[in-house]
């Protein structure tokens, strides 16, 4: 197996392990984010708790992993693409990062607030919130906004060289630009991140990951598309 061969299995993996570990990671936070006694389910589930924070930096690791591997084949195009790709699924994997700590932060609250016997609860909560609204945000500006900009410059990249069938990259630059209008709408309030309207605009982005992904496994980077573009360089 060639090493643009190994490249585009290893990329697609990525994808899959990255929306399997994210739709798990949030599932897992269910009890110590969800309900009006959160303090107390989250300290009775922290295991599973902890469990989600590992599957989310999995996510972490899987995101930092498709752009790095990414690099070599994108930069033969546009090494300034390429590299402000890179630096933005950093960032996208930074503000991921951030939601993690917020979580288990809030973990060490709920544990607080059980071992002090719910003494001056309303202290508590009131720091709650807070974490729940770093959470929040960081799940806003991470999976929405940062994707939305990653997603359009590998897409755009792919369009122009045919690394992948043109529908692929297609799907990706219109995934990107309404998962990116979906991260507006949510900071001004207009629609909820988790509501029908922020599901449909999301599902454009989240099917092409998963089309890319099976692509790259199965059939891998045109390898004409590769040999033109190591050429020009």
């Amino acid at each position: 197996m060639n090493s643009n061969k190994r490249a585009a299995k290893i990329v697609g993996v990525l994808f899959i392990l990255a929306a399997v570990t994210a739709i798990i990671g949030l599932k897992l936070y269910d009890p110590i984010l969800k309900g009006p006694d959160y303090l107390i389910t989250g300290s009775e589930h922290a295991n599973q708790v902890i469990l989600g924070a590992v599957m989310e930096l999995m996510l972490v690791v899987s995101a930092v992993g498709t752009a790095t591997t990414m690099f070599p084949i994108l930069r033969k195009y546009n090494e300034t693409i390429a590299l402000w790709h890179v630096c933005f699924r950093f960032l996208e994997a930074i503000i991921i990062t951030v939601g993690v700590i917020s979580v288990l932060s809030l973990l060490t609250l709920s544990r607080e607030f059980v071992a002090a016997g719910a003494q001056d609860s309303a202290s508590f909560y009131a720091s709650g919130t807070i974490l729940k609204a770093v959470h929040d945000w960081t799940f806003m500006l991470g999976p929405l906004f940062m994707l939305g900009i990653n997603t359009m410059m590998y897409s755009y990249i792919f369009y122009r060289t045919k690394l992948v069938p043109r529908f692929i990259p297609i799907l990706g630059i219109t995934g990107a630009a309404l998962v990116f209008i979906c991260a507006l709408l949510v900071m001004f309030g207009v629609i909820q991140q988790i509501s029908v309207w922020g599901g449909i605009l999301a599902l454009p982005v989240a099917a092409n990951e998963m089309i890319l992904a099976v692509w790259l496994i199965v059939k891998g980077f045109n390898e004409s598309a590769l040999a033109s573009m190591t050429a020009k360089k």
